[in-house]
């Protein structure tokens, strides 16, 4: 048969993707992605390091950024995406805008990571208080909160599993039981941690029964990335995702300051 009539294959916009060793989500990610847009993903040398802080900061040193981001480089990306929350929260507000220097010198394109996004989507939905929901130990859901607390975001509950490992295998049934758990305040939003926890179908439910954005650590990395090029990401029922004139009227009111009391929300 011939298919020559056909002219394709269509051009495609390229985003670089780096991913931790262990990051098994590449469909999830996928899944945010319009059809014109190709994404280009490697991935950081294995450690033999469960996930905790110390694995955070082994996955985001600069030479190891500088060696995927120029193995990136082949396959002409327009920007590159660092996508890994905890690598990128791991050294506050500094580290992250160190890695992101250290990938634009690398690359030569702009680049960006899953917690710098964070920020990014936060400030795009006006959201100063968050419910916090990761798989992590507590010493790395600390860590996060600590690069919330220096970018001016109070985290009101948190919800955090302890893993060390298999992260991906979560389901959804636990993500959305962590969620109702932390949400015990005023929030302006949820954020669900962690890249290599599946969420893009938990999102539509919470945000329906919560009254709230839910963002998640893909999402958001998926949402930078997309825009930094000019695109958008795709995705139904995702308060984030929605065109700004749609936005306008779905996000909720300024919330009262709450009673100490009301922050607590660890598990």
């Amino acid at each position: 048969m011939d298919v020559s009539f056909l002219g394709g294959p269509q051009p495609q916009h390229g985003i670089g993707v780096v991913a931790p060793f262990d990051f098994a989500l590449d469909r999830e990610l996928w899944r945010w992605v319009p059809d014109d847009v190709s994404l280009r993903l490697t991935r950081t040398p294995f450690v033999p390091v469960g996930v905790s802080l110390d694995l955070a900061r082994l996955v985001s040193e600069h030479e190891t950024l500088r060696e995927a981001v120029r193995a990136l480089g082949a396959s002409e990306p327009e920007v590159v995406a660092y996508a890994c929350a905890s690598g990128s929260f791991v050294g506050g507000l500094a580290g992250e805008r160190a890695m992101c220097e250290v990938m634009n010198s690398a690359g030569e394109v702009p680049s960006l990571t899953t917690s710098g996004a964070l920020i990014q989507a936060l400030e795009e939905l006006g959201a100063g208080r968050i419910a916090l929901v990761t798989p992590y130990t507590e010493s790395v859901t600390r860590s996060l909160e600590a690069y919330l607390g220096e970018a001016g975001v109070t985290v009101t509950g948190c919800a955090f599993l302890g893993l060390t490992r298999h992260i991906w295998k979560v389901p959804y049934r636990a993500v959305v039981d962590m969620a109702r758990t932390a949400v015990v305040g005023a929030a302006d939003a949820l954020f669900i941690s962690c890249t290599n926890l599946a969420t893009y179908d938990t999102i539509p439910q919470l945000e329906a029964e919560l009254r709230m954005p839910v963002l998640s650590a893909n999402q958001v990395t998926m949402w930078a990335a997309l825009r930094a090029i000019g695109s958008r990401a795709v995705g139904p029922y995702q308060t984030l995702l929605m065109e700004p004139e749609a936005l306008a009227g779905t996000l909720p009111d300024a919330q009262p300051e709450p009673q100490p009391e009301e922050q607590e929300g660890w598990t």
